[in-house]
């Protein structure tokens, strides 16, 4: 378990107050998002995570500021490098908020960001930390950013919720998502994470102090960048097929997992069959004899239980993830070969 669902459930005796309407958008301020791009950065090829303050207002959530989640050593020292803390997190984050609230800083806790890679963050971690910020903030987000991806030069932030659809679903059903639950809420594999469109927004003195440092820049940035014509995207392709092989792997897992439930329920149906026509067939006897009749209830014969399809429907939208990344860079290096040809020619 990660240091953001630890954070998420120390403050779960916080419950939400009244019913809010969805989140509809994100704004993300500049200086939070380098903050955020830099520690993720930092941690790569490792984690990293943090904390999301802002103001919750309207249909959207403000996030202002954030910091990031401490590692410790064994010895209790502070190390970015090291596991996640536990006890010494909770207070340090306590503190953290504490300063930001004494140097009016947004101290609101609006979601955690994270870092990913290759956008591998469907995952049932990413979906129980989720559920621990829901038991005390009706409205919470998790902010992704992948640095490897960043490296293509692509705004690699994605703002990311559960579905309100999904959320009724699973608590229904105690934790587990049924077929009885998806085929009563209607859910398909994309109704689990939704992704909210998130703008970054910058303070009026940060775009004048950006309009001042680009004046009598216009030379500079209109060199020839040759660097923009490069076609070495085989790495990047490469470990995107490479876990996308993994996903099918576990895509075929899970449908063999179904296929052993299935086989077991019948085999389960027919020898409760049997036993009940042996009953009934007692209870005529009995009945015909006078005497007391046999329950057609057997307490020994258990149904198996049916598998959970929350990893079916996360592994599918990380299927869907990988080919999105590598069908929007395959067609960025068709055009860039199509240009290089011609240039040749």
């Amino acid at each position: 378990m990660s240091f953001a669902t630890q954070a998420a459930a120390s403050d779960g005796a916080k419950k939400p107050q009244e019913p809010k309407a969805p989140v509809k958008a994100v704004e993300l301020d500049g200086g939070a998002a380098l903050k955020i791009m830099k520690h993720c950065a930092d941690a790569a090829p490792g984690s990293a995570t943090g904390q999301l303050l802002g103001l919750d207002i309207g249909a959207s959530l403000d996030v202002t500021a954030c910091f990031p989640f401490p590692k410790v050593t064994a010895d209790d020292q502070y190390d970015p490098d090291g596991s996640f803390a536990a006890e010494e997190g909770a207070a340090y984050q306590l503190d953290m908020m504490r300063c930001l609230r004494e140097i009016n800083v947004d101290s609101n806790i609006v979601g955690w960001y994270q870092s990913t890679y290759l956008g591998t963050f469907y995952n049932e971690e990413l979906i129980a930390t989720f559920l621990s910020y829901s038991e005390s903030l009706q409205r919470c987000v998790c902010v992704a950013y992948d640095p490897t991806y960043a490296e293509q030069g692509v705004c690699a932030l994605k703002a990311l919720k559960l579905s309100e659809k999904f959320i009724e679903a699973y608590k229904n059903g105690n934790g587990e998502l049924t077929v009885e639950q998806i085929h009563e809420k209607g859910l398909k594999w994309n109704d689990v994470v939704v992704e909210v469109p998130l703008t970054i927004r910058n303070s009026a003195l940060a775009t004048a102090v950006m309009g001042e440092l680009m004046r009598d820049k216009d030379v500079t940035l209109n060199d020839t960048d040759y660097e923009r014509l490069d076609l070495s995207t085989a790495p990047f392709v490469e470990e995107n097929m490479k876990l996308l092989g993994e996903c099918m792997e576990d895509f075929a897992n899970e449908q063999q997992r179904v296929a052993y439930y299935q086989r077991n329920m019948q085999r389960y149906q027919s020898q409760h069959a049997h036993w009940l026509h042996k009953r009934r067939q007692e209870n005529a006897r009995r009945r015909a004899a006078g005497e007391d009749l046999l329950p057609e209830e057997d307490p020994n014969y258990k149904a198996p239980q049916p598998p959970s399809r929350l990893e079916n429907f996360l592994i599918t939208n990380q299927v869907a993830e990988h080919v999105t990344h590598l069908e929007n860079f395959t067609k960025k290096t068709s055009a860039k070969l199509d240009l290089v040809t011609a240039l040749g020619k």
